[in-house]
């Protein structure tokens, strides 16, 4: 489809120079002060390549959009994970790309006002696929929600927060992370866990990426999907003008009441570059906004 070996030659030809840079950075930076102890050097050198990876990531994706506006797939993804991925005698890059645009966004389940929005029936579907309480969907919306809200049936507010040890008031505003949600009622730590795949908390991702949503996030998409025909959808990816979601086979009807609530390309990604010196690990993870290349968040451990 659309020149796909002419792109694919395109693409290896710049991650390969951008693979280039890289070594030549690692080679050049990641050298310090010799009479350090040998693992905080190990651990300097791991740091500065993880950080390399990134922002070789975003290059490379940002190469991508240029060169096919209209969509973008896993394989593309995968494609530049992979040719970034290295190991020599100065150590080993192994690198993730995740596209959040793929995920619903938790963060347009409610409005300020505390009523249901946008994202609400589809994270509904997904608790419910997923077999987790309803009851979310009330702590969530009572978390994010100006404050002046009473609280919904199952919901909680600083009465119930200022209880915890430590206590805390609630946010009353927008999720800045998907670990924030380990903050409100009802989101242990293993419901954080099964959800983290399929949510997101960033204000680009509107709609969502039918080309790379998993299948559970597929399938939450409609009160007439089923996981079969979530199977066919992504069975027939990707999609774009040409390609639309309308041609799959038991899609017809559902598709139009889609259009506004999905898309066919990525805006938001998280990258997770993971390095390794010898012993020492270093592992950067980054969500960047890739029209621009923000950075949105910037973890390292």
């Amino acid at each position: 489809m659309k020149s796909e070996r002419g792109f694919a030659l395109v693409i290896t030809l710049l991650i390969a120079a951008l693979l280039v840079a890289l070594s030549v950075e690692f080679v050049n930076e990641v050298f310090v002060d010799t009479s350090a102890r040998q693992n905080f050097t190990d651990g300097q050198q791991a740091s500065i390549m993880a950080g390399s990876g990134v922002t070789a990531a975003v290059q490379g994706l940002q190469v991508l959009q240029r060169a096919r506006p209209s969509y973008t797939k896993l394989d593309d993804l995968e494609q530049v994970a992979k040719l970034l991925s290295i190991e020599d005698e100065k150590g080993s890059l192994q690198m993730t790309i995740e596209d959040e645009s793929g995920k619903v966004n938790l963060n347009l389940v409610s409005g300020s006002n505390g009523q249901p929005v946008g994202s609400y029936d589809v994270a509904k579907r997904l608790l419910k696929n997923a077999g987790l309480s309803l009851d979310l969907l009330d702590t969530l919306s009572d978390w994010v929600d100006d404050g002046s809200v009473p609280p919904h049936p199952a919901g909680a507010k600083n009465p119930y927060y200022n209880t915890l040890k430590p206590p805390y008031d609630v946010k009353s505003g927008k999720l800045e992370t998907v670990e924030e949600l380990s903050l409100i009622k009802g989101f242990d730590a293993v419901t954080v866990k099964r959800l983290r795949p399929f949510v997101t908390v960033y204000d680009d991702c509107t709609s969502i990426n039918i080309n790379t949503a998993p299948k559970e996030v597929i399938a939450a998409l409609d009160d007439g999907m089923t996981n079969d025909l979530a199977q066919i959808v992504i069975d027939h990816r990707p999609f774009d003008d040409s390609n639309p979601l309308v041609n799959v086979p038991g899609m017809k009807s559902i598709a139009t009441g889609l259009t506004t609530s999905t898309t066919t390309i990525g805006t938001v990604y998280r990258i997770i570059s993971l390095a390794t010196v010898k012993e020492t690990t270093r592992i950067v993870e980054a969500v960047v906004r890739i029209s621009d290349g923000h950075i949105l968040y910037w973890r390292e451990y």
